[in-house]
């Protein structure tokens, strides 16, 4: 009843106030723009695109990055797909945390790894930028090499001099078979990290 009074002569109303601990932010990594969308390392943009389509969630462009949210089970989901560029992804990844007050535990970096047979996945609670321009950058921004991060195999099946082409070109035709499984898998272990926490998320998914 006093909210509808309040409402009627005009006053704001408070804004639901989210528990910072239930809040967490799913940093795809990837560079913007029509030639880069369907690239190896845009596939922490795509693993996010699958997922907002699966909760039926649209991105909006903000400050940095396009943003998309979806609650699941008490828990909220803030997907981020910096638009800074995958070398500057540090500067997006660190505002959206201090815009949205998600303490560091609860972010998620989302990223390609030529170390990993193509759609193996690992997840890591901390670890080096293993020469990864994007993780480079969000150790910089962060100060700290203690981040979860979910790789995701793109494999090295490149010719010496042509890593930077290979990383840069688009799915073979039997990976892009492969793909739908392992995007929904990648949908699940993001809900996962969320609802189960870092641990058994880790236990349950990490080499499947």
């Amino acid at each position: 009843m006093l909210a509808f009074f309040g409402r009627l002569l005009g006053k704001k109303q408070p804004q639901e106030q989210i528990d910072p601990m239930k809040k967490f932010l799913i940093a795809g990594l990837g560079n913007i723009g029509p030639k880069y969308h369907n690239t190896r390392h845009n596939i922490g943009f795509r693993i996010l695109d699958h997922l907002a389509q699966k909760e039926e969630v649209a991105f909006s462009t903000q400050k940095l990055g396009d943003i998309a949210t979806f609650k699941f089970k008490g828990r909220t989901f803030i997907l981020l797909k910096p638009s800074t560029y995958m070398n500057l992804s540090g500067k997006s990844v660190s505002y959206w945390l201090t815009k949205e007050k998600v303490p560091l535990e609860n972010l998620l970096v989302v990223t390609d790894d030529l170390n990993l047979s193509f759609g193996s996945i690992r997840v890591k609670t901390k670890g080096s930028d293993g020469g990864h321009n994007g993780l480079k950058d969000i150790q910089a921004h962060l100060n700290t090499t203690e981040y979860n991060r979910f790789r995701f195999g793109i494999s090295d099946e490149f010719s010496k001099g042509r890593q930077v082409d290979y990383v840069l070109g688009e799915w073979g035709e039997e990976e892009e078979k492969q793909m739908p499984e392992r995007l929904d898998k990648s949908a699940e272990l993001i809900k996962s990290f969320g609802t189960a926490g870092i641990n058994n998320t880790m236990n349950t998914f990490n080499g499947k």
